[in-house]
């Protein structure tokens, strides 16, 4: 059918197919290459971005800390900013909390697998 489409065997499509294919074959060698292979970089990318956003909500919670304790003390004058950012920093610590439940019940469910 793919030879229908264009004339002879070096049609547009083919090309294109045959493209495709060799993109897929090179996917599945990427990924068939291990820990030491093209993977690599990516899962270090993925700890650093996990660690990045951990200490950002860790910053946050101290900022509402500090603020709190501005806010006790009489140096900070707008109620409702403090608010806002309580709210927010709640939220992350919330969502940070959530984020670690699912990795813990992934790791669970990998744990129960049969090998």
């Amino acid at each position: 059918m793919v030879d229908r489409i264009g004339t002879g065997s070096s049609s547009l499509a083919r090309v294109a197919i045959e493209a495709a294919m060799k993109r897929q074959a090179d996917a599945m060698r990427s990924m068939s290459a291990g820990p030491e292979g093209p993977s690599a970089p990516r899962t270090s990318d993925f700890a650093k971005s996990i660690g990045d956003s951990l200490r950002a909500v860790d910053e946050q919670v101290k900022r509402v800390d500090e603020l709190s304790k501005d806010l006790i003390s009489g140096n900070v004058a707008d109620l409702s900013a403090v608010a806002a950012q309580l709210k927010e920093s709640d939220l992350s610590l919330r969502f940070a909390l959530e984020v670690r439940n699912k990795f813990i019940d992934a790791y669970r469910e990998v744990m129960r697998m049969s090998v």
